[in-house]
């Protein structure tokens, strides 16, 4: 069984999106990103990346986000 992380970093969102950080991360200011804030952190709920972009786990795309 692999563990998985249920976050990925904004910039390992961005790298995965094929955005730039910045673009990224203004994003996420904007809410077209969702980040939960840990501390100074900002972390993107893998789940809500999927949903964002109409793909679920369940259609076998876990592995490459």
């Amino acid at each position: 069984m692999s563990v998985e992380s249920l976050t990925l970093t904004v910039e390992d969102a961005a790298k995965l999106l094929g955005i730039s950080r910045g673009s990224a991360y203004a994003a996420a200011r904007r809410g077209e990103l969702p980040v939960l804030r840990v501390g100074r952190r900002l972390l993107v709920p893998r789940a809500r990346l999927l949903e964002l972009l109409g793909a679920s786990a369940d259609d076998g795309y876990e592995e490459a986000v």
